[in-house]
């Protein structure tokens, strides 16, 4: 089981678990029509370092001054959470129209999962109170967000913050997932 915090802190912190964060997938303009394809994740994870944050919020939006920008960030790493049983039966992308591998539940590739014993995911059990599924994170799936529209959005869909010593795990599992090496 997760510790969560369920206190806001008015900046994006490490942990924030947020509800319906937009990806924009691709946008093309053809004749002055823009088209925009944006995918909306129904609960995403912060995964940029909370130093980061905090300092960009700091630069950025309080009294402190500076000569420049150099503490801003670009975008703040996310990734996608996914329902467990979704996971496993593979439809965890059914509305984008795309078939994910499906993963035995009560065999070794399931318990590995809920073990944290994957390297591409990394499962979550929330406290009763959230009435949140069992969860698991996609670090193959992360993408990155405007920091200034997630701190906006992150006001009326924040639904928790995963504490701090569970967060760092997190961060640990997603960059070793990263810098893993193909073999052939």
């Amino acid at each position: 089981m997760v510790k969560i915090k369920t206190g806001k802190e008015s900046r994006v912190c490490q942990g924030d678990i947020v509800r319906d964060v937009e990806y924009i997938e691709y946008f093309s303009e053809k004749d002055g029509n823009i088209e925009v394809s944006k995918i909306i994740f129904p609960l995403s994870i912060v995964l940029t370092q909370d130093c980061d944050l905090s300092q960009d919020y700091k630069f950025r939006w309080s009294k402190a001054s500076t000569p420049n920008e150099d503490k801003w960030l670009m975008s703040v790493i996310v990734a996608p959470i996914y329902n467990l049983e979704h996971v496993f039966s593979g439809e965890h992308l059914s509305e984008l129209e795309m078939t994910m591998a499906q993963i035995s539940r009560n065999k070794t590739p399931g318990k590995n999962l809920r073990n944290n014993e994957t390297p591409r995911y990394h499962f979550l059990e929330f406290p009763d109170r959230l009435t949140l599924p069992p969860s698991v994170i996609d670090f193959k799936h992360y993408f990155s967000v405007n920091v200034a529209y997630l701190k906006k959005h992150k006001r009326n869909n924040f639904v928790c913050q995963v504490s701090d010593l569970y967060r760092e795990d997190i961060s640990h599992r997603f960059a070793s997932y990263l810098s893993r090496i193909g073999l052939p």
